[in-house]
């Protein structure tokens, strides 16, 4: 596939969706379809208009992380459009993404268990987060080009949605990664095996 038509994002498949998913707050599968199409329209002609001007597609200049926050948060944005009983938490770096509309004042929380937290990820099995917490998480996982495919001969490929699931997640559903005590990385937590069932069992979009 050449640069030009991977610019174009892969359509949704509306009979991937899930009929009996269950969600919070008045959420729905038809909001989360709808958020992911604007996603898709968003980035389509953005990287359309990137190439008419012979740079590179967001996903192949970004770093991995960054581009994956960026999904994360463009759905964060996005679902209270459709989901009129959530909003997106209005506290800087606040904890979760979505809280309940009109439950705290001026829609911030900084750090509460009551909404939806939100990730865009490019691992299908892998769900990290800083804090092992009580908390109703939501992936995205999704396929597309990175900044280090050009230098390992990965041909363009367009952006695709492969699936998300989501579910409430308890403490007990994550264990800290431990890390060597020269590494600067940042101590994460992971979701278990009992976490990752939860979520593949409810799961709302997939495609794969």
């Amino acid at each position: 596939m050449d640069e030009r038509s991977a610019c174009t994002p892969v359509s949704l498949n509306r009979q991937c969706f899930n009929g009996g998913v269950v969600l919070p707050y008045g959420l729905t599968a038809t909001h989360i379809k709808k958020a992911m199409s604007d996603f898709l329209d968003f980035l389509g002609f953005l990287n359309q208009q990137l190439h008419t001007r012979k740079l590179p597609r967001l996903e192949s200049f970004l770093m991995p992380a960054n581009f994956s926050c960026m999904v994360g948060e463009f759905m964060g944005a996005t679902i209270p459009k459709y989901c009129h009983m959530l909003a997106r938490n209005t506290y800087h770096n606040g904890h979760p993404d979505l809280v309940p509309k009109g439950m705290f004042e001026g829609d911030a929380c900084q750090h509460g268990t009551d909404g939806i937290e939100i990730k865009g990820s490019r691992h299908p099995r892998g769900r990290q987060g800083h804090n092992a917490e009580h908390v109703w998480l939501m992936v995205f996982v999704f396929d597309a080009n990175s900044a280090r495919d050009a230098s390992q001969g990965i041909e363009p490929k367009p952006f695709r949605f492969l699936k998300v699931v989501g579910a409430q997640l308890q403490k007990s559903d994550w264990a800290f990664s431990g890390r060597s005590e020269r590494s600067r990385r940042t101590i994460t937590a992971s979701v278990k095996r009992s976490g990752y069932q939860k979520m593949e069992a409810n799961w709302i979009y997939r495609s794969e």
